[in-house]
């Protein structure tokens, strides 16, 4: 459940993920090429080229959330939290486009070992080991980062946060591949390009997942239509409130926008009416959170 931070404990937050995302990274990508070079694999060294993007996408984050924490300036009256969003979609993206290197380059080796005759070295226990060691890393790492996302209630977090657990998925399936090629003989050494190449199909539905939902946030998409109901309802949780319509609801960043026509007793005094919206904000706010972003507009009852 997401907590409410100040905007200053929230930046720290997911910077300290962020950073120690990033040292692990460097870490698994130097060890992988390592292991990738000495044991023969070139699933290994594909899994080092993805925690090579791990790496690009924390610095992506760390960029990106220093600006979405801005104050509201006159050029931003909304905030700049869709830079946040815009930091999701691009690290999305960086998943499809690691998910098409991976499967080109298992693609390729396949072709060339069915069809050009070309030999495949087999994958020494070194590569075998750096694997298991990435899986065990690798989720930790995504427990971890998911952990501080869902708190601070940043979906960028989140997204990076996948993004550590596709790197375990890919070593998931480099382990796979590279230990049938060891144990089960010169004539499965298939299996190391192949691990790469249904690993990349995986990574590509994560990076489509994350993509589609930024991209919704930063196209204005209505928020779900249970949470819809769900502001309606406390729209008129106070008898006097009538007939809700209008209701205009769309993300900003990690907030909301709120929108609404309300109707009221045409008797109602302006106080009064003020009153009565004050409250409804409050129980909104309560609900989405204090950063949400509320705009009411009373009628008399027809």
């Amino acid at each position: 459940m997401a907590m409410e931070l100040d905007a200053k404990t929230r930046e720290r937050r997911i910077v300290r993920v962020t950073l120690v995302g990033s040292v692990v990274n460097i870490a698994l990508l130097v060890f992988k090429f390592i292991a990738g070079f000495v044991g023969n694999s070139s699933a290994m060294i594909a899994d080092a080229i993805h925690s090579f993007s791990d790496f690009i996408t924390d610095v992506i984050v760390l960029v990106f959330v220093n600006i979405s924490a801005k104050p509201r300036d006159t050029d931003h009256d909304y905030g700049h939290g869709k830079y946040e969003t815009l930091a999701t979609c691009i690290v999305g993206l960086f998943l499809l486009f690691v998910a098409f290197g991976l499967f080109w380059s298992g693609i390729s080796q396949i072709y060339g070992y069915y069809f050009e005759g070309q030999e495949l070295e087999s994958p020494g226990w070194v590569a075998l080991v750096a694997a298991v060691i990435s899986i065990l890393v690798k989720e930790a790492l995504y427990q971890y980062t998911c952990f501080v996302g869902r708190q601070v209630n940043s979906q960028v977090v989140i997204a990076n946060a996948w993004h550590h657990r596709s790197d375990a998925f890919s070593s998931v399936g480099t382990m796979l591949g590279i230990g049938g090629a060891i144990l089960l003989g010169d004539a499965w050494r298939v299996l190391d390009p192949l691990a790469a190449v249904i690993v990349s199909v995986f990574i590509v539905k994560i990076g489509l997942i994350q993509t589609t939902s930024a991209l919704n946030d930063l196209l204005d998409k209505s928020l779900p239509k249970e949470l819809e109901e769900e502001i309606l309802s406390l729209l008129i949780e106070d008898p006097r409130v009538s007939s809700p319509h209008n209701l205009y609801t769309r993300h900003i960043g990690n907030d909301i926008s709120i929108e609404a026509h309300i109707r009221v007793n045409g008797q109602t005094t302006v106080e009064e009416a003020h009153a009565l919206t004050r409250q409804i904000e409050d129980r909104l706010r309560i609900r989405f959170g204090q950063n949400t972003h509320i705009m009411l507009h009373v009628e008399p009852t027809k």
